[in-house]
């Protein structure tokens, strides 16, 4: 197991890292319904420019395998994991009760493929979490993952599974401590309840917090018994900008850093932070908010990149291409290349938009105050937790044994896909959305749906996390280990 943060070779940050890229064709597919702000088209747009930059080549790219029932069951309780498999949009009006207890319906609605989708997108993040625990990559992304709201017995703010939570699990099989950053307009609840009471994972949330969704995410929110101290909640207000962010965002991951000394980062670069977002109301440049990527990157730990929200599926697109080449250390050009998504870009066609004028409710004095209170919560955090060594688990085994996979590595630069694990794709009823309806008031209401958040008293989220963060001491059998086919092993086994 890693007890140091800087895993990989010492290197100035522009030195090139190498990039493992998730990405499934079929994602773009699915379809939350009409007027509905997420879009998952929006992760095909992201994949054109990636494509028409050329920025493919210069990554390891992979279809992600699907993570199957148990891999979601590391995390999610297994009622709400069969539920998700059952339901579809035909048979939902037979299950009523079902629908209400694990909260699908409204801003999280039943669509054709649902299942699908959330072992595509759990199964990218699981993925590029083994790809970093065998440095078989420096970076890995996937822009398809992040969905930060889902808890372990529903579904929450668009998101159904929590594969940064799956993720997390997976990273800690190698890792004594792993740090979650979350740059997402909204507070990363799903993922803070997840790890309250632990000190292996830290997580800091820099997001909008009083009557704004999920409601959760104040600066007093610190962690719970061992876990005190390890969840920074950075809340901020309207209008804030690229200045104002990075007086935080720097000197307190800095701090973290130095302090938490973390085996492996994940970063969640939600774009509805971004300025005109359509459920937003930071304003961020695409600049500014890719220079969260940069630090983390500059610290040289393994570094997982996954998506979240984003409703301006253009900017999404825009901001998700420009990371994408500041994890590998190359500057995109602002003049957008022809592709077929080009006249989402217009007028201008280009990959960076200004910010607007709005209005930066955050006074230097309320950020000096934020500022203060988090370093001081840090400065009581005297040395890294220890964790005793243990032998590592086994890894991720993302296909069923009969299957034959030779795991070669492919690395072709004439590829636009470098597909690891054939499999074949099952017909699904899934839609094609193009256009981008008119919102039509969901989130509206967020603040009637948002509950008390359950901390401590969620005795079943606790007990699910603290079993699967005590590594078990089996022995793994490296010779039966499947690279390629990024999923977990039950740990209950």
């Amino acid at each position: 197991m890693d007890s140091g943060s800087n895993s990989l070779p010492s290197a100035p940050d522009g030195v090139k890292r190498k990039v493992c890229y998730f990405y499934d064709p079929e994602v773009g597919n699915y379809y939350y319904g009409q007027g509905h702000p997420m879009k998952p088209h929006r992760i095909r747009m992201t994949h054109a420019l990636l494509a028409h930059y050329g920025l493919l080549q210069h990554m390891q790219v992979h279809k992600p395998f699907p993570a199957r029932d148990r891999d979601l069951c590391r995390f999610h309780a297994d009622d709400y994991v069969a539920f998700l498999r059952s339901i579809t949009p035909e048979t939902q009006q037979d299950h009523l009760r079902q629908l209400k207890r694990f909260n699908v319906g409204e801003d999280c609605p039943v669509f054709d493929g649902l299942y699908s989708f959330c072992q595509t997108y759990a199964g990218g993040s699981v993925g590029g979490a083994v790809k970093l625990n065998h440095d078989q990559c420096d970076i890995a992304v996937n822009w398809a993952g992040g969905l930060h709201h889902a808890k372990k017995c529903e579904a929450s703010g668009f998101c159904y599974v929590n594969d940064i939570v799956l993720a997390i699990l997976e990273l800690l099989k190698q890792h004594e401590r792993v740090l979650y950053v979350d740059i997402d307009i909204h507070h990363g609840d799903g993922v803070e309840e997840a790890f309250y009471t632990t000190d292996r994972v830290m997580t800091v949330s820099f997001h909008k917090f009083g009557d704004y969704f999920p409601g959760t995410g104040d600066v007093r929110d610190i962690g719970y018994g061992k876990g005190k101290y390890y969840s920074l909640n950075v809340p901020l207000d309207d209008g804030i900008d690229d200045e104002s962010y990075h007086f935080l965002f720097k000197p307190i991951i800095g701090k973290v850093m130095e302090v938490f000394r973390p085996g492996a980062v994940v970063l969640q670069c939600g774009a509805d932070s971004l300025s005109g977002d359509r459920l937003g109301c930071f304003n961020l440049s695409i600049r500014g908010h890719a220079e969260c990527v940069r630090y983390m990157r500059s610290f040289n730990v393994p570094l997982l990149l996954l998506g979240g929200g984003g409703y301006t599926i253009r900017n999404v697109a825009r901001c998700w291409c420009y990371e994408t080449g500041v994890a590998l250390g190359i500057e995109v050009d602002d003049k957008m290349p022809q592709h077929e998504y080009y006249e989402y870009f217009g007028p201008d066609y280009t990959l960076h938009v200004a910010p607007s004028n709005m209005e930066n409710k955050n006074s230097r004095h309320l950020l000096e105050e934020i500022q203060s209170k988090l370093l001081e919560n840090l400065s009581r955090l005297q040395h890294a937790p220890s964790v005793q060594f243990q032998e590592r688990p086994p890894d991720s085994d993302l296909g069923e044994a009969e299957e034959d996979h030779d795991g070669d590595e492919t690395w072709d630069p004439d590829s636009d896909m470098d597909v690891d694990v054939e499999r074949e794709l099952v017909p699904s009823k899934v839609k094609k959305e193009i256009v981008e309806p008119q919102l039509n008031g969901l989130f509206q209401d967020d603040q009637r749906r948002s509950r008390e958040h359950l901390r401590v008293s969620d005795t079943a989220v606790a007990e699910t996390c603290m079993k699967a963060l005590d590594i078990s001491s089996q022995k793994a059998d490296e010779d039966n280990v499947k690279v390629e086919q990024n999923t977990v092993n039950d740990l209950t086994k």
